[in-house]
């Protein structure tokens, strides 16, 4: 038996539009991940580019569990000795809400070159609109959480 590949020129792309508004951080991320991937998809293979665009929108209004609002740290530093700065969740949603949704996205992302390419296919807007209509984005629903 043969195995097939496809050429990712030949792979028809979709657009697909998540609603983050009241949604956990990381099953967003997860899902715009398998997205972007491909993984959805019976050609997928991982060292090619196949997957589809995402278009994340109210990601301002993203939910995280338990204290992690205030207890969740983003670290940056810009190469000095003893700069190295963390703020927590709350106030890096405040002061730039897309970014703890990139930030999950890219970590769940291969560290390499089609890592870098895949996240270029992801767009991510604080408010509800977005101007991809043009595409015509299918909604992606994510199942609710079963509380237990």
């Amino acid at each position: 038996m043969k195995t097939i590949f496809v050429k990712p020129k030949d792979v028809e792309r979709k657009w697909y539009v998540i609603d983050a508004a009241g949604q956990r951080l990381g099953r967003v991320a997860a899902e715009a991940a398998d997205i972007l991937r491909g993984k959805k998809k019976p050609e997928y293979t991982p060292h090619q580019e196949i997957g589809d665009y995402v278009i994340i929108v109210n990601a301002d209004k993203v939910e995280v569990t338990g204290r992690k609002a205030t207890q969740k740290n983003y670290y940056r530093h810009s190469g000095y000795l003893g700069s190295m700065t963390a703020e927590p969740f709350h106030k890096v949603l405040g002061r730039k809400p897309q970014f703890p949704i990139e930030h999950a996205v890219r970590g769940m992302l291969p560290r390499n070159r089609l890592g870098r390419k895949l996240f270029t296919n992801m767009k991510v807007y604080a408010g509800p609109d977005h101007p991809h209509a043009a595409q015509k984005p299918e909604t992606v629903t994510i199942p609710p959480v079963k509380e237990a």
